[in-house]
């Protein structure tokens, strides 16, 4: 007889802990089309990319930064086996979505609400960090301390791999324009630090060596990045 997979949702936020942030859809009445949104624009194939890029091994403990409604964890989950595999996001609608997909697709996931800049893990504990398009929602005032958390929750010779928009030199000024219009000009500032290898020079910050592009692309007309660094 089959069993249902392990899919477990943690919400141990006090109200009080629950600070503003950018839903995944930029705007929480479009949550139920994420989805669709992110097959049709090609979403689905950078994440295939990133987790490739990766290069999570068998039985790797795996934080995914930023999670949304899972698409990136469940992906690891089916396709790395024994991975043990935690999605991080302070949104909840978006993380309960996701649990129902998980238990639809029979994947053991677990899902924490909590945000990037307090990652409520042990230090250590992952030997991998991935996360996508999730940086360019992190306010600037917690960019650095969320790198620090990447840096501390990894353990020695862990890695993080990062796909958002932005680039190398120059990189990012079509998703900046992108951005302002839907979003405003905050987010398209955050987007902006991307850029000129912005997530390179946030990750060498919080320590972590080998940072460097690994990749780069384009998606729905805009610059992207991918980032990879190392704990030493």
């Amino acid at each position: 007889m089959s069993t249902k997979p392990d899919v477990t949702l943690v919400d141990d936020l006090a109200d009080d802990a629950v600070t503003p942030y950018l839903p995944p859809t930029g705007k929480a009445p479009l949550l139920p089309f994420y989805d669709v949104l992110s097959t049709v624009t090609g979403v689905r194939r950078r994440h295939a990319r990133l987790v490739g890029l990766a290069g999570i091994r068998a039985g790797d403990r795996v934080l995914d930064l930023g999670c949304g409604t899972g698409n990136v964890a469940q992906l690891v989950a089916r396709t790395i086996p024994d991975a043990v595999v935690t999605g991080l996001d302070p949104d909840l609608p978006a993380l309960r979505r996701a649990a129902r997909k998980a238990r639809r697709a029979r994947v053991p996931l677990t899902f924490v609400r909590g945000y990037g800049q307090a990652v409520p893990l042990p230090d250590a504990s992952v030997d991998h960090v991935v996360s996508s398009l999730a940086l360019h929602h992190v306010p600037d005032a917690d960019r650095a301390a969320t790198a620090a958390e990447v840096a501390r929750v990894l353990r020695p010779g862990g890695r993080v791999t990062i796909l958002d928009f932005g680039g190398g030199a120059h990189g990012g000024r079509s998703a900046v324009r992108a951005h302002a219009p839907r979003f405003g000009p905050a987010v398209a500032d955050r987007v902006r630090a991307n850029q000129d290898d912005g997530l390179v020079r946030l990750l060498a910050g919080a320590g972590l060596v080998d940072a460097r592009e690994v990749a780069r692309g384009r998606l729905a007309g805009a610059e992207i990045t991918y980032v990879g660094a190392r704990k030493a």
